[in-house]
């Protein structure tokens, strides 16, 4: 907290910026609008909150991981950092159109994802700030925009290099052992070796087994003999719960969770690194969505340098095996926003997947989830056209949208991740999700962030002299699909058990026929509702956490029963075996 006059500024959250810094930036704020200075040399994952002159703005970080909410109460604007306290507050219900559309669709996407899950209560988007003047109404202002990518891989890389390094060593806990996941894969070990750097007593965590084609404990074990002074805590995948396992339950009432199948091996995880003193914790989650993505960049290259566009499309084409004439078309066609949103509402009716067509557009388009009825599909299309007629691209170049959509997408979820941590006792932090990371990454040229001929090439030329080569020239990722489909089938008479007098099947949105048919079936290789039903099962649990807050046990949505664990457990989450 700092004070210089009219001028209050407040930092909530991780952020190694001192008093001393903090109070040096407050004195350049003289209007809000100056805010957007001080925000912008805040290291770290924090919420902002300023006062100047009486006028109030409050922000959160650019990928969504800490966001702000706003709502009225009594016609007073109100804000926090929780949906559901704002709900509480406000006597808000929850907005059954949104879960409609996570049940007919699966995860969805910004802007949707980001669409407050109650209705009165907004959710401020990750690029804006909440505005409150003290004599009308909030508003969001939008108050950050990405870099443009024209750095070149050289000179970017050392961007993203003292980034991630500054992100990591920010990350020491005040009592107790700093923990990383180290599974073997280029983003977790390139975070151990950096915690090393501050810390050689890193106590790593790896799952080991899982497919017979799962690579990852192997580097795993070639980093770990090269951090000599680390603990390694390796447990095998069969010592924790299976996913798709009982008992299922949901940690907060803020959302549903679209990652459902692994949550008790995660607490199984969670509990073994605080048995061994760990008080905070490292993981790579998001960087998939930082430093991998499709070829949707190939239309702007194209625009600006075909040569190397073409040269591009046909390794993506070799890689990929796509037909030359539909790379074409989609090389060529401009296409809108809007009308790809609106193929996605007609694409629902269709009773097949949509032709798998090269990813140079604006995204993958699926069919509806099988068990989702009809009333539950027409209403999302309804909802995907509302989108449609509002949504406008995040960023002029398409490959850049592409990254941010996928970040602003993975937000939301790894912001329900961190609480389930943190209520558990072990605070997660994710430094690849940091404003500052973000940006020197999306500085590079998407051509050379994208490369079809490199893995992830950002982080590997980043990381060159810190992580051993073995790891950087990995060309692998590991494979835990085997395990997973033989545990949902395993499971499937439990998830029917908590699928018997379904919320969701009495709001006339799931078809309990349909689902039981699809669970029962064997699956297919063309089958993609894997992740559907994981969105399914979180909002059959978040409907059931809300019923239980709201309504005596014996009125609630039925009896806890040993097999569902509809009863409230302790939460959990890591990376899943």
């Amino acid at each position: 907290m700092s004070e210089a006059g009219p001028v209050r500024v407040a930092v909530f959250g991780l952020s190694p910026v001192t008093r001393e810094r903090l109070d040096s930036l407050t004195r350049t704020v003289r209007e809000l609008s100056d805010v957007d200075k001080l925000a912008r040399g805040l290291p770290g994952n924090t919420h902002v909150v300023a006062s100047v002159h009486g006028r109030v703005r409050f922000q959160g970080t650019v990928t969504g991981t800490r966001t702000v909410f706003t709502a009225r109460l009594d016609d007073v604007p109100i804000a926090g950092d929780r949906a559901d306290v704002l709900a509480e507050l406000t006597g808000a219900e929850p907005d059954e159109d949104l879960v409609a559309a996570s049940v007919t669709y699966g995860m969805l996407f910004a802007p949707l994802s980001e669409r407050g899950w109650w209705r009165g209560v907004r959710q401020v988007a990750p690029d804006s700030c909440l505005v409150i003047p003290g004599d009308g109404p909030a508003r969001a202002v939008r108050w950050w925009q990405p870099p443009e990518p024209d750095l070149p891989m050289s000179q970017g890389a050392a961007g993203v290099r003292e980034r991630l390094r500054e992100a990591v060593a920010q990350r020491q806990p005040d009592r107790g052992r700093l923990s990383a996941d180290l599974s073997g894969g280029m983003d977790s070990t390139s975070l151990c070796f950096l915690a090393a750097e501050n810390r050689p007593d890193l106590l790593t965590f790896c799952w080991t087994g899982g497919s017979a084609i799962n690579d990852d404990p192997l580097y795993a074990g070639q980093a770990a003999r090269l951090l000599p002074d680390a603990e390694h805590l390796t447990v095998p995948d069969t010592d924790a719960p299976p996913v798709f396992s009982p008992p299922y339950w949901a940690v907060d009432t803020e959302a549903p969770r679209a990652a459902t199948r692994g949550m008790n091996a995660i607490r199984f995880g969670i509990q073994h690194l605080v048995e061994h003193g760990a008080t905070r914790h490292l993981a790579g989650h998001g960087a998939d969505e930082l430093f991998t993505g499709g070829a949707a960049y190939l239309r702007t290259l194209f625009l600006r340098r075909p040569v190397t566009a073409w040269r591009q499309l046909s390794a993506h084409r070799a890689l990929n095996s796509w037909p030359l004439l539909p790379s074409l078309t989609g090389l060529l066609r401009g296409g809108d926003l809007g009308a790809w949103w609106r193929r996605c509402a007609d694409d629902l009716a269709r009773t097949t997947s949509p032709s798998r067509a090269p990813a140079l557009g604006w995204g993958e388009r699926l069919p509806a989830t099988p068990w989702a009825t009809g009333d539950a599909v027409r209403t999302t299309q309804t909802v995907f056209r509302e989108v449609a007629d509002q949504v406008v691209p995040l960023a002029r170049d398409r490959g850049q949208h592409e990254a941010l959509t996928a970040l602003r997408s993975a937000g939301p979820v790894l912001r329900l991740v961190c609480r389930e941590y943190a209520a558990a006792g072990l605070p997660l932090e994710l430094p690849y999700m940091d404003d500052r990371v973000v940006e020197a990454v999306l500085s590079v040229l998407p051509h050379e962030r994208y490369s079809p001929w490199r893995y992830k090439p950002v982080l590997a030329t980043a990381m060159r002299g810190l992580v051993p080569e073995v790891i950087l020239n990995r060309t692998t990722k590991g494979d835990c699909e085997e395990p997973v489909d033989r545990a949902l089938q395993e499971h499937v008479p439990d998830l029917l058990d908590l699928f018997d007098d379904s919320l969701l099947a009495r709001r006339g949105l799931i078809d309990p026929d349909r689902l039981r048919t699809t669970l029962i079936t064997p699956p297919r290789t063309e089958d993609v509702w894997s992740a559907q039903l994981e969105a399914t099962i979180g909002a059959e649990l978040w409907l059931r956490e809300i019923v239980s807050r709201t309504t005596p046990l014996s009125a609630s949505a039925g009896p806890a029963r040993s097999g569902t664990g509809h009863q409230r457990r302790t939460p959990d989450l890591e990376e899943t075996p």
